[in-house]
């Protein structure tokens, strides 16, 4: 019951600054309502990006991985002979 409550807070500010931002003139419930849904979406978005950001920065760093293992071998390859 608290997580839904602070959804409904946290909603109502949201909405209350995105309706102040647009200039849109909203009654209390239909303000509320933009907050949570926009909240909503907000959140699936930074999920997404995320979740998206995090796979190429894993691949990145595997890149830059296989590349330091790739130098290191062959600078000490090179002092065996």
């Amino acid at each position: 019951m608290p997580m839904i409550l602070l959804i409904v807070i946290i909603g109502a500010a949201a909405g209350f600054f995105a309706t102040r931002l647009m200039k849109v003139q909203a009654d209390v419930p239909t303000t509320i309502a933009i907050g949570v849904v926009g909240a909503v979406v907000g959140w699936l978005i930074l999920r997404i990006l995320v979740t998206i950001t995090g796979a190429v920065a894993m691949f990145v760093s595997a890149i830059l991985g296989a590349v330091l293992l790739l130098w290191l071998w062959q600078r000490f390859q090179g002092r065996g002979k």
